[in-house]
């Protein structure tokens, strides 16, 4: 019997390529839409979840304040830490602490300047799961001068040869390092990078005396998963007994669950987190979108079983029953779904490289074979199978089979009430995503736009190390040679980088009162090079730095910006040659005050910030005009070759950074620009079809119009009306949920636009003239016909 189904099911199917067509192409785009999607959460939900201890594995997050200022918190700890907290706490079996340093590394002809070297306890690989593929986890590490490469790493240092027992020369020094391992390359899913393991102690005994110096990352390792709770109560009353002698001084750490880091946490590490807020909104898309396509197939469903009105009467009058006629049109349903389905998974072979992209993601089309996806894909071919079948079978197998055969059935209105509502929300879901998608890409604009308070544009970014420090003179004037390199500084940090971890006071005040700031060490140039803007004061000289790098009793001239003035105390004009101290050990006064500008993300206000001089920063801040800016990279190029030959030059531009700021905020303006299109398309799919059916009902009343003197523009009116009503109602529901739903995302920014009244106008005029446009075709189409044809027609 089933069999049968199905070759009727077929049969019903072929005759009818258009329906097929429309039907099998929409729902192909949305089910390949909504497993893309499907793919990318499952591989954001899926970080660090390799690991076998990841339930017992916790990040370390130092929470600190000075004075009375306001508690910071930072992902960087002391190496004290981990020691520290293994003698007092019996919760913890282990941990690991690791140094993300970047190194030139040299093999034979072989000099790169490597990212992603860390250095790292002999614990690593005893803590995280991440494999060896030679080397024993324990030893690998566990003397100085030890290191181990990633499988990708060997390939481009040695090629084929077995790496284990060579050496490689690290740092500007060539100091030698001893390969005693090669691990895989972490996963795409894993939180913590790395492309060269070496062993922390290559760096000296390490500083264990201070909970202040703050560099390396902490992970513990705990003896029970459930003892986090219990563990977290005990720092701080630890902490308070270990800062009882710095007065004014609180330090407290909380632990973060590793496989929390990469959604949940606001503090980065060896790449940018997610939000767990934009996994919710891509699964919201891929809903949505399936949504509208299963729509788009039950409308079209529903229209089409009524012209098979008489088939049905038939099949009852010799003794059809409603079990058999509702599996009858669940098979059709069921083919046409299980295509579209086979399709769409060709699809994601084909789409996946851009849709990686788009993602910013190394998706793998193997994934798809993964337990989640097959049974999603298995769930959307029974749902949409289901959905689409029910409605026609439950509805046609009611029919009195005489009112039938008689033609007394006929569909002369849009639809019945579950097709409005059905287009309704068709458009509902593409106006919210249209306007959800105005709004995103105008805070994106604004972001472009608003005035940060420096120039990013045109400024050369290059990593230094102490033998170019050294030679740093010899460096500028090279470079200066070329006449579009207009300024050139030496400092720690961009302005698009600039950490806290820094105290200041005021020289009236002791250091109870010191407040939170952040803080950067910089040259005579820094100012120019990014275009900041003294208020009052003066910048920084030569003379600056000779007096802060005098070994005895040095003397700091700082800038501070408008903010820290203002904490201190003072506006503008006062602060100037006011005495401040920047820790407990930098006295010196204050020379400039600067105009507040965004040294970080939009999403937070300008916090208190003070630059001083030092002639030993590790970045190189390069100004150049706008006249041929490869020719001025050759230069550096060249220059780079002659002055610092141990070290190849490696560099971009100021605005990557400021770029990288907002990743995720790009990520999922694309997505939404994307999906949006989609979401509007199989709408107006549907829409099309759906009308091409209802004007086929009426062609009759088309041609009695006719015939009384009807206009093309009266019947395409007349025609178009009762569709183009049900998109505006659509358009009045969305408006509310994205002004709240957009509200909500945008209160996520200190710095944002307001969600102006033309923003869901536009997409709902848009989504109206695209469905109007979408009818007229068919309407036009209809009213040209001959009415004497029209009234022909059975």
């Amino acid at each position: 019997m089933l069999k049968n189904y199905f070759k009727i099911a077929w049969r019903n199917i072929v005759k009818n390529p258009s329906f097929i067509l429309i039907n099998v192409g929409g729902l192909t785009v949305g089910i390949t839409s909504c497993l893309l999607m499907i793919m990318f959460i499952r591989h954001e939900l899926s970080y660090d979840q390799f690991h076998s201890k990841k339930d017992r594995i916790v990040r370390v997050i130092m929470e600190y304040s000075f004075g009375e200022s306001e508690p910071t918190k930072g992902n960087f700890t002391s190496t004290k830490v981990l020691p520290s907290f293994k003698r007092n706490f019996a919760e913890i079996e282990s941990g690991v602490r690791i140094a993300d340093v970047n190194r030139v590394v040299n093999y034979g002809e072989h000099l790169f300047n490597e990212e992603g070297f860390v250095f790292a306890d002999s614990t690593f690989f005893s803590v995280f799961d991440f494999k060896l593929l030679q080397g024993n986890a324990r030893q690998v590490l566990d003397k100085p001068k030890q290191i181990v490469i990633t499988a990708s790493m060997a390939k481009k240092y040695f090629g084929n040869s077995d790496p284990v027992g060579k050496t490689l020369l690290i740092s500007s020094d060539r100091e030698p390092y001893l390969v005693t391992g090669v691990s895989v390359d972490p996963p795409a899913n894993s939180q913590i990078k790395y492309t060269f393991v070496a062993s922390l102690s290559s760096l000296g005994p390490a500083q264990e005396e201070t909970y202040f110096d703050a560099n390396d990352y902490t992970y513990l390792l705990l003896k029970d998963a459930s003892s986090i709770p219990t563990l977290q109560a005990k720092i701080k009353p630890f902490m308070a007994k270990e800062m009882a002698k710095q007065i004014g001084t609180y330090i407290n750490y909380q632990l973060e669950p590793l496989t929390s880091v990469h959604l949940y946490s606001p503090y980065s590490g060896f790449e940018a987190n997610s939000d767990i807020k934009y996994i919710y909104m891509v699964s919201g898309v891929a809903i949505l979108v399936l949504l509208i396509a299963c729509f788009t197939f039950i409308n079209l469903s529903t229209a089409k079983s009524v012209e098979r009105s008489k088939e049905v009467g038939i099949r009852k009058v010799v003794g059809a029953v409603k079990r058999q006629l509702f599996w009858q049109f669940i098979s059709e349903s069921s083919i046409i779904t299980f295509i579209s389905c086979l399709l769409s998974v060709a699809l994601v072979s084909a789409t996946l490289p851009y849709f990686n992209q788009l993602s910013n993601k190394s998706l793998a089309f193997s994934e798809i074979s993964s337990p989640v996806i097959l049974l999603s894909l298995l769930s959307i071919l029974l749902i949409i199978s289901l959905l689409a079948g029910s409605y026609p079978a439950l509805v046609l197998s009611n029919f009195k089979p005489i009112k039938v055969l008689k033609g007394a059935f006929k569909n002369t209105t849009t639809g019945s009430g579950l097709k409005q509502w059905l287009i309704v929300f068709q458009f509902f879901i593409s106006i919210f995503m249209i306007a959800c998608t105005i709004v995103i890409n105008s805070q994106l604009q604004f972001i472009q736009n608003k005035n940060m308070g420096y120039n990013r544009e045109q400024v050369i970014v290059a990593a230094i190390d102490s033998k170019i420090v050294e030679k740093i003179d010899a460096m500028k004037n090279e470079l200066k040679e070329n006449p579009n390199i207009i300024h050139i500084s030496q400092t720690n940090y961009t302005p698009v980088s600039i950490p806290g971890g820094h105290t200041m006071f005021r020289g009236d005040q002791t250091a109870e009162k010191a407040m939170n700031t952040r803080g950067n060490k910089i040259d005579e140039e820094y100012v120019k090079v990014n275009g900041l803007k003294l208020i009052a004061g003066e910048d920084l000289n030569h003379q600056d730095l000779l007096d802060a790098s005098r070994e005895k009793e040095p003397y700091f001239h700082f800038l501070i910006n408008e903010s820290a003035a203002r904490q201190l105390g003072w506006k503008p004009q006062e602060a100037i040659g006011k005495k401040i101290f920047l820790g407990d050990w930098r006295p010196g006064e204050v020379k400039g005050v600067l105009r507040d500008f965004n040294f970080a993300s939009l999403h937070n206000t300008i916090e208190p910030l003070v630059l001083y001089p030092a002639n030993f920063g590790r970045t190189l801040l390069i100004k150049s005009n706008a006249n041929d800016m490869q020719q001025t990279l050759n230069h550096i190029a060249q220059k780079w070759k002659i002055v610092a030959p141990h070290r190849p030059l490696e560099y971009h531009f100021l605005d990557d950074d400021f770029q990288n700021m907002y990743e995720a905020e790009k990520r999922i303006g694309k997505v939404f620009s994307v999906f949006s299109a989609i979401t509007i398309l199989l709408a107006c799919l549907g829409l099309f079809g759906l009308s091409s059916y209802v004007i086929r009902q009426r062609i009759k009343e088309i041609g009695i119009r006719k015939i009384l003197g009807a206009s093309i523009q009266q019947i395409v009116y007349t025609l178009s009306g009762s569709f183009i009503k049900l998109v505006f109602i659509s358009f009045i529901i969305t408006i509310p949920l994205v002004w709240y739903l957009m509200d909500i995302w945008l209160k996520d920014f200190a710095y944002r636009i307001e969600i102006e009244w033309w923003m869901p106008c536009i997409a709902g005029i848009l989504a109206i003239v695209i469905a109007f446009l979408t009818i007229s075709y068919q309407s036009i189409k209809a009213a040209l016909m001959n009415p004497v044809k029209s009234l022909k027609t059975d």
